[in-house]
């Protein structure tokens, strides 16, 4: 499903250049979970907005999904996100005028889908992530691990075949964590490919696959043992 080669991206901070991805291949298919580690400055969560669109290459090219998305231009990158790709931030990113159903229901009004569709999936989505009496309530109104949750039905209210989560636990409490956690993985296990940035080793062994990264490049890409 996703494949890179020679992903190269560079920044100047100051007089110095760095490369926050040097050189780097890696293979994705589809329904794999995956952690990505490594120290800050390392390359994950720049490695993380190139896989969602949210970054071009300096050099090196990008296929999703059989197309190539190197030179594509970002109305036909945009379209790419919106169809395959969700994303869950570790700072949630809701809207605090809208109300948890409103900042669900966004990602399809912005793509013109018919209310009587946006209303049943809405409705789906809340009752999944077991928010449907906190429907109505503004982000302030709602704990740290409620706001994640509504964070992660946006991501996923569209059928993304991606789900790409950057630190999703960092800003929650312990138990709030556990049942972020449970509810990605049950996303997994229902066939979204699943790729997480972490600081957590304990979470990041958690995946199938493990990721470690240093200096921009892959230190190590490991599976875990069989339970």
């Amino acid at each position: 499903m996703i494949s890179l080669r020679g992903i190269t991206r560079q920044f100047t901070l100051g007089d110095e250049i760095v490369r926050a991805l040097d050189g780097v291949d890696l293979d994705i298919a589809a329904g794999e979970y995956i952690s990505v580690m490594g120290p800050s400055g390392s390359g994950k969560s720049t490695l993380l907005n190139m896989i969602g669109l949210l970054d071009t290459p300096d050099a090196g090219s990008y296929t999703l999904a059989g197309t190539e998305t190197v030179g594509l231009p970002e109305e036909a990158r945009a379209r790419l996100r919106a169809v395959r790709i969700g994303f869950v931030f570790q700072a949630y990113h809701l809207i605090p005028r809208l109300t948890a159903r409103e900042n669900i229901e966004l990602p399809m009004v912005l793509a013109g889908m018919a209310p009587q569709e946006r209303r049943r999936r809405c409705d789906d989505i809340l009752q999944r992530l077991n928010l449907v009496e906190r429907a109505g309530h503004l982000p302030q109104q709602l704990s740290g691990g409620q706001r994640q949750r509504v964070a992660i039905g946006r991501a996923v209210v569209m059928k993304p075949e991606i789900l790409l989560a950057d630190e999703p636990t960092g800003n929650l409490d312990s138990r709030s964590g556990r049942e972020v956690m449970a509810l990605l993985e049950e996303l997994n296990a229902s066939g979204i490919t699943l790729l997480m940035v972490t600081h957590d080793t304990v979470l990041g062994a958690r995946a199938r696959r493990q990721i470690v990264f240093g200096d921009g490049r892959i230190v190590s890409d490991t599976l875990a043992a069989p339970a």
